[in-house]
């Protein structure tokens, strides 16, 4: 586990879920299992733009890309400058 996946459990813990950090999973699903709704998804989507510095595009909110922790973290990776 790295920060990004740290900072990313972190926002969610307290802005979508309400839960300890500790008790997201890495590859628990958030969007398949419903718990990210819609409108938590546009603000994650903010945050990882404002957090990391890196472009979201409107199609790629959707769980082949924003499904698990793991998922998002590897797309940050590799778009990061």
């Amino acid at each position: 586990m790295d920060d990004i996946e740290d900072r990313l459990r972190a926002y969610l813990a307290d802005n979508c879920l309400h839960l300890p950090p500790a008790q997201i999973p890495t590859e628990q699903p958030l969007l398949t299992s419903g718990l990210v709704d819609s409108f938590h998804l546009v603000d994650l989507a903010l945050f990882v733009e404002s957090e990391f510095g890196v472009r979201i595009d409107d199609t790629e909110l959707n769980p082949g890309t924003f499904d698990t922790l793991n998922q998002l973290a590897q797309l940050i990776r590799m778009r990061r400058p």
